[in-house]
């Protein structure tokens, strides 16, 4: 159980108001921790990290660590930190983003998702943030404004914030100009990948493509690497030509 809350740290917890984010804080303070395990077996979620995201992205500060089950299993536990670094300004949670902004949203990019363009109807592209909620928030202007905002897939929103929860700058220097230059942040112009020297490139076919793709993937060979070998070899030969060190896959 957690101790005594000061005034400043209730109130922090009162203003969360998101479904996840309260089952984990109203189980936390009723248990002391909470388990990946309750919140799949006690509360159904198939993806406990999710909900755990949600508090932190609403500046609670939470603490993980590694216990084992009865069958001796590992889960992570979740407990709170130091609830005097809350963040303010974070509380309250995520903007609800109105249809109309959706809408401007898909005016200003098509229907497509920005980092991989893979053509799609506007109800299987999510809205997420340039800069990292965990970084900026909302960001400091009254209106929302569409240039701070992009349109992804689902996979690529999961890439995306797996490599932001790993990365340098959201763990520790939280620097908003670090993610504003960061390829998730703007893959047409950026000089980083999550502060590594990393040059990325998705890409999906679709329709007319689909068969370029059978193709070249028949010519790659089946390992789990062959694809981006060959697309990485396609592009030195279209820059070098044929080299000694790379066969001729073309034909």
């Amino acid at each position: 159980m957690p101790g005594k809350l000061s005034k400043a740290a209730r109130e922090a917890l009162d203003a969360v108001t998101g479904k996840r984010a309260r089952i984990v804080i109203e189980h936390i303070l009723k248990h002391g921790s909470i388990t990946t395990d309750d919140l799949k077996e006690k509360y159904g979620y198939d993806h406990p990290p999710r909900a755990i995201k949600d508090v932190s992205d609403q500046g609670i500060p939470l603490v993980k660590a590694m216990v084992r089950k009865d069958d001796g299993k590992r889960m992570a536990e979740y407990r709170f930190g130091d609830l005097k670094n809350s963040t303010a300004g974070r509380i309250g949670g995520r903007a609800n983003f109105a249809k109309a902004f959706k809408e401007a949203l898909v005016a200003e990019y098509g229907f497509r998702c920005c980092l991989c363009n893979a053509a799609l109807e506007p109800r299987y592209l999510q809205i997420d943030h340039r800069i990292p909620y965990a970084v900026a928030g909302d960001g400091v202007t009254a209106t929302l404004d569409v240039k701070d905002y992009m349109l992804v897939c689902g996979s690529c929103n999961r890439a995306k914030s797996w490599s932001c929860e790993h990365c340098p700058n959201g763990l520790v220097g939280k620097d908003p100009k670090v993610c504003a230059a960061c390829y998730w942040a703007n893959p047409l112009k950026y000089t980083h990948v999550a502060t590594q020297d990393i040059r990325r490139l998705d890409l999906v076919w679709t329709g007319e493509e689909v068969p370029d793709y059978d193709a070249a993937k028949a010519k790659a060979g089946p390992e789990d690497q062959a694809m981006p070998r060959f697309v990485k070899d396609a592009v030195r030969r279209a820059l070098r030509g044929p080299t000694p060190d790379l066969p001729d896959l073309r034909g």
